[in-house]
């Protein structure tokens, strides 16, 4: 099961930089938390921006065979994409600064990409 939520990270990974996604984080949260393997933090300049990186990744993800659930996507401030093992925060800039994902999960290790 590992092997596929790690498949799936690099599908979210991918998904969100093709719509240019910035400052894309992927955080391990193995034996740290219960409620996903994976936690991919970016966030869009736009509402626009937002809701296309959003809309990306839910496609690739149902394209791969993934169950995936969105709330957020009417203001388009914070839209999470939940797909079980991996779980997607798409922020529009200023609420990415506010509320600071990656301070709250500071035990979590970044996943190096390539």
């Amino acid at each position: 099961m590992a092997g596929n939520s790690q498949q799936l990270l690099k599908t979210v990974i991918h998904a969100a930089e093709e719509k240019k996604a910035h400052d894309l984080v992927a955080l391990n949260l193995q034996g740290i938390s219960l409620v996903a393997d994976y936690f991919v933090i970016c966030h869009g300049n736009s509402d626009t921006q937002v809701l296309s990186i959003a809309t990306e990744i839910r496609k690739n993800a149902e394209m791969a065979g993934h169950r995936v659930r969105l709330e957020g996507m009417d203001t388009a401030r914070w839209v999470l994409v939940d797909m079980g093992d991996v779980v997607a925060h798409i922020f529009h800039k200023d609420e990415r600064e506010y509320y600071h994902l990656e301070r709250l999960w500071s035990d979590a290790k970044a996943v190096e990409t390539v």
